[in-house]
């Protein structure tokens, strides 16, 4: 009895040791499993991980689409669905199996830091934003160099595409114009104040906004796009991007942007609508050259709004249409301060009763010395290697024609 103990302690002791060499070589496979698992499911990922917090990795991973699946849809990229093509590259119109017609923004080949910082910043930005007056981002692609957002495809072409061409702004009554400036401007309150992020544009004209099938706006490319923390105000940059003219002063000298910029581009839209001019066109009368800014502010003085508004546009209420332009001269003013919040622009759009401030004199007023400063400023970043990109008129994914 006694010669028997030591080997039943033995055996016990044996067993242990056994379960316990089993628990750490199964732990040890599986968690090689996983770890392998993991790394080859995130492997396309690599190239955003430098930029993109996990989180956001997996909250976008949905809208991922294959290289293939955007090559089949648009025929392998063929010359007969191109759209547009400009300095980020060529927009393509796609079919995707299921029969839903795409926009597809191919950017430029080529490994560049900021180009992914700048895909990886609209497919964030848009993928969280959603709004009937935004353009809706359906999926993106980022295979090797390639990196492609997949749009949905609005059928009016954009803007610029009708409101500047003599034939076509024929069809442009003061309704559907009143339709498209409301549409913007809601979709802008969206950005500034509605959603879950406060976003400033940065690039809005007309060749950003996209009309579809029943003339609603709807505000495209959100490349240079910023969002602002709770109760920020403005930003500084040393980065200069966006289409000239409308662009506000502090931003082409100083490098400030807030939500009176996107403001300001607003009020310029707004005027380019109602007169079916662009911004930098330039009247010539009395022996003098006036720019559009200009030319409104000086006729508003003197009781002679009617002189901007397009020619070509079937009549509309004169006194609602002076009252548009009253309130696109409120956005354009050159003070900040004085330029109004988009709540209290959709108040002014939708009612009569609000009654409207006096403007002061809009930015016009420094833009004779405007372009040479900022051609100086341009010079001297590049002096000193400093990043500065800005355009005349930047391309973006509603430009449908090269410029």
């Amino acid at each position: 009895m006694y010669s028997s103990a030591p080997v039943v302690f033995f055996g016990t002791k044996s067993n242990t040791l056994a379960r316990t060499i089993v628990i750490v070589v199964v732990s040890t496979f599986v968690f090689v499993g996983l770890f392998i698992f993991t790394c080859v499911r995130l492997r396309p990922w690599r190239r955003v991980n430098k930029f993109c917090p996990k989180e956001e990795i997996v909250s976008v991973e949905s809208l991922q689409y294959s290289f293939e699946t955007i090559k089949t849809a648009t025929d392998n990229f063929s010359e007969r669905n191109k759209l547009g093509q400009g300095g980020f590259g060529v927009v393509y119109k796609g079919r995707l199996s299921d029969g839903q017609d795409v926009a597809v923004k191919r950017l430029s080949l080529g490994p560049s830091a900021q180009g992914d910082l700048e895909f990886k910043n609209e497919v964030m930005l848009v993928s969280k934003l959603q709004h009937r007056n935004l353009v809706r981002l359906l999926g993106f692609c980022l295979e090797g160099n390639e990196k492609l957002l997949v749009y949905e495809f609005v059928q009016n072409s954009s803007l610029d595409h009708l409101i500047f061409d003599p034939r076509k702004r024929k069809n442009l009554n003061w309704d559907r114009r009143e339709k498209i400036i409301k549409g913007i401007a809601r979709g802008l309150l969206y950005l500034h104040e509605d959603c879950h992020l406060r976003i400033i544009h940065r690039d809005l004209k007309a060749s950003n906004i996209l009309l579809d099938e029943e003339m609603n706006p709807k505000i495209s490319d959100f490349r240079t796009a910023k969002h602002f923390v709770v109760d920020q105000t403005h930003d500084n940059t040393s980065r200069i991007v966006g289409t000239y003219g409308y662009m506000t002063p502090e931003y082409v000298l100083h490098g400030q942007f807030s939500v009176k910029s996107d403001i300001f581009s607003f009020g310029v839209l707004l005027l380019e609508t109602v007169g079916g001019q662009k911004i930098n066109y330039f009247r010539q009368e009395e022996n003098s050259t006036e720019g559009l800014l200009n030319y409104t502010w000086r006729n508003w003085r003197e009781g002679k709004a009617s002189n901007m508004v397009d020619p070509l546009m079937r009549v509309g209420p004169g006194s609602e249409i002076a009252r548009y332009i009253h309130i696109g001269l409120l956005c354009v003013q050159g003070s900040i301060a004085n330029r109004p919040t988009m709540n209290t622009i959709i108040l002014m759009l939708n009612s009569n009763s609000v009654s409207l401030p006096v403007p002061s004199n809009p930015a016009f007023s420094i833009h004779s010395n405007i372009q040479s400063d900022f051609n100086s400023r341009m010079n001297h970043s590049k002096r000193d290697d400093e990043l500065v990109n800005a355009s005349v008129d930047e391309a973006s994914i509603t430009e449908l024609s090269p410029r």
